[in-house]
């Protein structure tokens, strides 16, 4: 589980240990993996690991640990990701003034990408020495429909789903399923630096009228993960209160 410290990845961690499951917690935020370290000595089956995603020795180090603790990987689940959020060019009075740095585009593409690639190309080798197992990758519902603001972010959510699929087509052979789920707006840390208002109008827009909880997602995330979804794979499936065919 990458970006698990916090948000939807504490909160599916959480709940694929309620299952039974052991998880492996990798993430780069110090502070979010002391709680599980804490957690961890208490005896759960928990490996909390800092791994930057966009550091691939870090990810062969983190598989390799991984392994050794738990003897195999059966489920990846690709969280991690990063918002750096600016409009293409901002123009004001006329003129352009800014726009979305190099630095800005590129970093949310490591993250929310090359990311997703480096962690899946890592763990798919030992999936398939074990049989098969189960990828899910986070995408997000602005992939399909932009936002306005979120150049880099939306790309690369979109090159999420696009992998997502390649690989469904690729690994079915060896047992291996992919999917993606794609929230719409959940209330954690990442949304709640967006300005209330807008936060209020996406609610609005929704058919189910409110934002999305964290567990609401990992709902989606451990059902996808489960024996009950044996039969899908290549699919993206939507957790937004209907925010897509809402707009």
């Amino acid at each position: 589980m990458t970006g698990g410290g916090n948000g939807i990845g504490r909160a599916t961690a959480q709940h694929l240990l309620a299952r039974g499951a052991a998880v492996a917690i990798w993430d780069r935020d110090a502070s979010a993996l002391g709680a599980w370290a804490a957690e961890a000595e208490t005896g759960a089956r928990v490996l909390p690991l800092r791994v930057d995603v966009r550091d691939r020795t870090a990810i062969d180090d983190a598989v390799e640990r991984t392994v050794a603790r738990f003897g195999a990987i059966h489920v990846l689940i690709n969280n991690a990701g990063v918002v750096r959020d600016a409009q293409l060019v901002k123009v004001v009075d006329g003129a352009p003034v800014e726009g979305m740095s190099s630095h800005a585009f590129d970093e949310v593409m490591a993250v929310n990408l090359a990311g997703v690639f480096h962690c899946t190309q890592a763990v798919v080798p030992i999936m398939i020495a074990n049989g098969g197992g189960v990828i899910c990758n986070a995408s997000s519902v602005v992939a399909r429909a932009g936002n306005f603001g979120q150049t880099n972010y939306v790309a690369a959510k979109a090159g999420v789903e696009g992998m997502t699929q390649v690989w469904a087509r690729e690994l079915g052979r060896h047992g291996i399923r992919v999917n993606a789920i794609a929230p719409g707006f959940i209330g954690t840390d990442m949304t709640a630096a967006m300005p209330t208002h807008l936060l209020a109008r996406f609610a609005e827009r929704a058919p189910l009228g409110r934002m999305g909880t964290p567990e609401e997602v990992a709902e989606a995330y451990c059902f996808l993960c489960s024996d009950a979804a044996r039969f899908i794979t290549g699919a993206i499936l939507p957790v937004d209160g209907g925010l897509v065919i809402g707009t």
